[in-house]
């Protein structure tokens, strides 16, 4: 799974809140990478919450 934050997200923290192995704040969300296999389920509920779509799972 390959997970990228596009440069619509407007750091809202709710990706964080659901998954915070995965995705940091900084001035966007950062993926860590290295967990992303560990939390796969995790990572989709929080790209389904973002509220503009900015999580992009492939």
């Amino acid at each position: 799974m390959k997970v990228t934050v596009t440069d619509d997200c407007i750091s809202c923290g709710a990706c964080e809140s659901i998954c915070d192995a995965v995705f940091s704040i900084e001035d966007k969300a950062v993926v860590n990478e290295a967990a992303v296999a560990d939390n796969e389920d995790s990572v989709k509920e929080a790209a389904d919450s973002c509220p503009v779509n900015a999580i992009v799972v492939e």
